[in-house]
């Protein structure tokens, strides 16, 4: 039977601070491994840090599947999972078809950069709808991820210091290896709004798939909190 008080229900601090905290320390380590030019299969120090498996980004279905059966116990689950998963499934969708929008009309960096952003923001808005109370702990989960990342951005940028959190590709404009403009475009553009937006969409569809299975003989129930 579904819980129709919302008295158990976990606050988003309360279900976001120990996540927070690992995801934080995942990046002291990283920061600390590519400081001391550690194994790159680890410690990728390239720009953009590709296929590092020590990093953050690899937390957030982990996550997404941890607040989503939080949130679904509490009785705050989805009215129907099976949509809450096509929902995911739409922002792959979303993200292949502006990306190939994008490189037919073969936008330059800049265009490449916004359109990162707005694949990213585009999925996970999709997800609003069928769980809003997932949404909204993973919107405060990815903040709390991200904002110490970007801090920490702007001192390696500003520092030099041979990692991926300063790195910048040798093909990116002249104007991009000053300070202002590499921080904002590198920085504060896609950890506030493309990384976010990763995070909200990919916990979504995990967590959707994860609820879905763990519920798969008994009814998830539950009306989204708004």
């Amino acid at each position: 039977m579904a819980q129709s008080s919302s008295d158990s229900r976990p606050t988003t601090t309360q279900l976001i601070l120990i996540p927070s905290l690992i995801t934080l320390a995942v990046t002291g380590l990283r920061l600390v491994g590519e400081l001391q030019h550690w194994s790159p299969r680890l410690f990728n120090r390239d720009a953009g840090g590709p296929g590092s498996l020590i990093g953050i980004t690899w937390l957030a279905p982990i996550f997404g599947i941890y607040f989503a059966l939080k949130l679904s116990k509490a009785g705050a689950g989805p009215e129907r999972v099976g949509r809450a998963i096509l929902h995911g499934l739409l922002g792959i969708v979303a993200i292949v078809l502006i990306s190939i929008l994008a490189y037919i009309l073969r936008v330059g960096y800049y265009g490449q950069m916004v359109t990162f952003c707005v694949v990213f923001a585009v999925a996970a808005a999709i997800q609003y709808p069928v769980w809003p109370s997932l949404f909204k702990t993973l919107l405060a989960y990815a903040y709390a991820a991200r904002i110490p990342v970007v801090i920490l951005m702007f001192f390696a940028m500003r520092g030099n210091w041979g990692t991926h959190y300063d790195a910048v590709i040798p093909e990116s404009p002249a104007a991009m290896h000053s300070l202002g403009p590499e921080y904002f475009w590198l920085a504060v553009l896609p950890q506030m709004i493309a990384w976010v937006g990763f995070t909200i969409w990919s916990g979504s569809l995990f967590g959707s798939i994860a609820t879905a299975i763990v519920h798969r003989r008994k009814p998830v129930g539950q009306t989204a909190q708004a």
